[in-house]
């Protein structure tokens, strides 16, 4: 059955089908449903622009970006945005949405409804025309910009299209900066993209650790939805040797972070999804954790986590010129403590009381450590 959508073209319109998917993935070709049970199905489906009879499914018609080829995941049922509402709207005073890639507008809708203001960032051209109607019937507190925002602020040099400049951005929505001590200046979400998946997460690390980007203006929140392995990853603890790393250090540390829900997919080859909410520490920076020094203090969690089964006291004398003993007696640590023991908090006072030594005017041992986390 086909199901039109306003402003979209009828070679791109989405199809509509009984218990149809809550989360979509779209690709340039043929519409192909991957194990649809019959009737109420969750989970992710590998849904794609479906074409016309008359047309061709191999050829790419003039006009339909290379961008196309790529896969993108959409939100596409009413049920799943409803449950989403909630997380984002939580009478915390901030009620500006930031919506990346609303794709069909589903999670847009029901925002809107609830009295939210969208500004909707949308990467692909097909899906613009859509928005910005479903703006006009809803209120006028949609904004629509054809933007990707995970190429927002690249720190990459070269033209990457489309772009937007953060500082652009918010000046011309009238979004203004609050002090990092103060509340949220509008809220994130989306789904995060796996291509080049760890490219964008240390960007996201690095945007926030120096204060660049969107966290010029405050503590933005984010609310994404991540594969379930890299979310598990995040919120990893000694508790979870197996999945600790360096990254989940460097997120915990940044972020008070939140699983807010789980779509199950029945694909047996693909993973969960998982929304986790990401809201900054005001606390994150202190006199000798800045937006300055935090490089040093991502090299210093790496080098850790190179032996993570190792002891603390053996990474020191590599880390710094300090005396370990003395370093492990002011953050009240035992000499056999190990890396994989240490919480996230460990390693930020670890940080903080090498830097703050006074004895020593070189505190830090390391050489050009920036090549490999720089994006």
């Amino acid at each position: 059955m086909w199901a039109p959508m306003a402003g979209l073209s009828p070679r791109l319109t989405l199809a509509a089908f009984p218990g149809a998917a809550r989360l979509c993935l779209w690709r340039a070709g043929a519409a192909r449903w991957k194990g649809v049970p019959a009737r109420n199905r969750r989970g992710l489906s590998d849904f794609r622009p479906k074409l016309a009879p008359s047309e061709g499914f191999k050829v790419l018609p003039p006009g339909v970006s290379k961008s196309r080829l790529e896969s993108k995941r959409y939100i596409l049922s009413p049920d799943l945005a409803e449950t989403m509402v909630p997380f984002l709207l939580r009478n915390d005073g901030c009620d500006l949405i930031l919506e990346i890639n609303p794709g069909p507008g589903i999670l847009t809708r029901a925002l809107l409804q609830r009295g939210a203001r969208v500004i909707a960032l949308e990467s692909d051209k097909t899906f613009i025309p859509h928005l910005e109607s479903l703006g006009k019937k809803l209120g006028g507190k949609l904004h629509v910009l054809h933007c990707d925002f995970f190429k927002l602020d690249p720190r990459s040099f070269g033209v990457i299209k489309p772009v937007v400049n953060s500082k652009l951005l918010f000046q011309k929505f009238g979004i203004e900066t609050l002090p990092w001590s103060k509340g949220i200046p509008l809220k994130v979400v989306g789904i995060f993209p796996t291509k080049n998946e760890k490219k964008m997460i240390w960007k996201v690390l690095h945007d926030i650790y120096s204060c660049t980007s969107i966290y010029r203006y405050g503590r933005v929140e984010l609310n994404f939805f991540f594969n379930e392995l890299e979310s598990q990853r995040m919120m990893a603890n000694p508790l979870n040797p197996n999945l600790y790393y360096a990254l989940s250090v460097l997120w915990q540390v940044a972020y008070d972070v939140k699983l807010l829900h789980t779509e199950s997919l029945e694909q047996q080859t693909q993973q969960n999804l998982c929304l986790i909410q990401l809201t900054p520490h005001k606390d994150l920076f202190s006199q000798h954790l800045t937006s300055v020094n935090y490089d040093v203090f991502f090299h210093m969690t790496k080098q850790c986590f190179l032996k993570r089964h190792g002891k603390l006291i053996d990474h020191l004398t590599s880390l710094s010129p300090i005396d370990a003993m003395d370093i492990l007696k002011k953050i009240r640590q035992d000499k056999t403590i190990k890396i994989i023991d240490m919480y996230p908090s460990d390693f930020k006072c670890l940080f903080e009381t090498i830097e703050c030594s006074k004895d020593h005017t070189c505190k830090w041992l390391y050489d050009d450590f920036m090549e490999d986390v720089i994006v």
